[in-house]
Order: C-alpha cells, then sequence, then structure tokens
C-alpha cells in the first residue's frame, strides 16, 4: 500500500504491507528533485517503482540499512542502469547482499520483507549532495544503528531524520541499538535551525527544536534513572516494572527482539544482539 503526499518541493511517499486493504507498519520516503531518500521497504517495491515510472531519479541515499529503508533499491537500479546509490561506508556490505549481511527475524520477514541487492557509493560525513538547486550536508548520527545519517538543507531548513528522530517516549528498543548513542547524534542535530523535520515515519514537524529538546531530556533523564536505580542494587525486572511500566504488544510481535529489556541493557552498557 502506498500514500503520497506533497510538502511543497519535496514528495513524501508512505509504504505499508497491506493487510485486507488496510496498511500496516508503515515506513517512509522523500523525493526532492532527482533525490531519492530511502526507498521503503521490499514488500512495496513494485508499487512504489510504478509510481515513480514517469519521474526521473539520479540518485538513491539510503539513511541507514534497515530492511524497511532499503527495500527498493536493488529494483530501481535495475530498471534504471546507472541509478547512483549513495550511503554510509559501513551501510556498503549489506546493501551489497542483504539476505547474508543482515538476517531478518521472523517479524521483520512478514512486515518489510528481503531486500535485493545493489551496487552503492560510500558517503562522507559533511559531504555534500546536490538535488538540483538544493544542497543537502551528510551528518553521521549513529545509534540507531551503526551506519545512520541524516541530511540537511541549509538554505531551507530541512532535515530528513531517518529513524534517528520519529518521536515519541521510548519505552522499548530493538536488540543492537546504541541508546546513549541515539542521545548524542540527537543533540548533534538540535544544533542546526531547523525549521522543517522530514522523519523516517511518524508526522513531518515543523519548527522542530522543542520536540527534539525534549526527546534528549526525556532520554537522558529516563538514563540516569536507570543508572541510579542499579547502584541501589534493584534487579532489571524491578527496574523495568519501576521505570517502564508493563508488558508492550511490541515485544510479543516481535518475540521479544524490540523490548523494555533492550532499553534497559542499552542505558547499561551491555550488549544484545
Amino acid at each position: 500500500m502506498l500514500e503520497i503526499t506533497p510538502y511543497g518541493e519535496v514528495t513524501r511517499y508512505d509504504l505499508g504491507r497491506n493487510f485486507f486493504g488496510r496498511g500496516y507498519y508503515w515506513t517512509t520516503c522523500y523525493r526532492v528533485d532527482g533525490l531519492l531518500i530511502d526507498s521503503g521497504c521490499a514488500n512495496v517495491a513494485e508499487e512504489f517503482s510504478q509510481a515513480l515510472r514517469d519521474i526521473e531519479l539520479q540518485r538513491i541515499v539510503n539513511t541507514h540499512t534497515h530492511e524497511d529503508h532499503i527495500g527498493a533499491n536493488g529494483r530501481l537500479q535495475t530498471e534504471r542502469p546507472g541509478l547512483l546509490i549513495s550511503a554510509h561506508p559501513e551501510a556498503l556490505p549489506v546493501l551489497a547482499d542483504p539476505r547474508r549481511q543482515q538476517p531478518l527475524h521472523p517479524y521483520r520477514r512478514l512486515f518489510w520483507g528481503w531486500p535485493t541487492p545493489c551496487q552503492a557509493q560510500p558517503l562522507a560525513d559533511g559531504e555534500i549532495i546536490a538535488a538540483g538547486d538544493l544542497r543537502l550536508r551528510v551528518i553521521y548520527t549513529p545509534g540507531h544503528s551503526p551506519d545512520h545519517i541524516c541530511l540537511y538543507e541549509e538554505q531551507r531548513g530541512w532535515l530528513f531524520t531517518g529513524d534517528l528522530f520519529v518521536g515519541g517516549r521510548d519505552r522499548a528498543l530493538r536488540a543492537g541499538y546504541d541508546i546513549w548513542q541515539i542521545i548524542e547524534s540527537l543533540k548533534k542535530i538540535a544544533e542546526y535551525p531547523v525549521t522543517t523535520l522530514f522523519p523516517g515515519s511518524a508526522r513531518v514537524r515543523q519548527e522542530p527544536q522543542a520536540e527534539l529538546r525534549a526527546k534528549i531530556d526525556y532520554l537522558e533523564d529516563l538514563g540516569q534513572k536507570v543508572l541510579a536505580l542499579q547502584r541501589q542494587g534493584r534487579s532489571m525486572a524491578q527496574i523495568e516494572r519501576a521505570l517502564l511500566g508493563g508488558p508492550m504488544w511490541v515485544e510479543v510481535v516481535t518475540l521479544g527482539h524490540f523490548s523494555r529489556r533492550h532499553l534497559l541493557r542499552s542505558f547499561l552498557g551491555e550488549s544484545s544482539q
């Protein structure tokens, strides 16, 4: 299922798995001039390709390599020989061989599907990407994934955040995320004078500085509370109940891959895969 929404010079594409005529597990990508920022999920790649059929594309930039952001890369590159795909250097092995380099849990295969391989070139932190008269700066923002970047267009104040910022007060985290890196990356993008924030899912934000600051404050405060309870000798289960409440549906659907416990472990510096 595909929904298309214009935001002036930016076109937003929301892609979701179709179950009984309704879209679920949405992911978002954007087009500015001939530049596509992310390519959605493989389960909707054919429909997305048809929507772009009469549109000229010069380049895809992936904010990171999670399967719901690279799903149409291979298809679009095959259909458009010479289409340039760019991402952080750590992303390139995954883009070249997604199945081997990024095995998917069952829920991820169901919701978003297996991306097909593509050939990509590396982007450097601070590099400027041209798209018509636009100039987008690459900002390295790890935490959600080690290869995560954001894109900032200075003249218009646009910030494309991928999955670094989608809003909300996090009560769970996926295995492999680094919450302290996420906080530092949020602080990094909060320094830019942003007029419009385009997230990798959720609503577009106008003048988002207050929301960015609130997210940073919430996560830092939560982290300090987690550490304080650990110093008091509280168990993981006790900290979980005290700070994050009861079980969440996402923990059931993902078989614990996305959970309150992973959020606590990340705050405590314990790795989880």
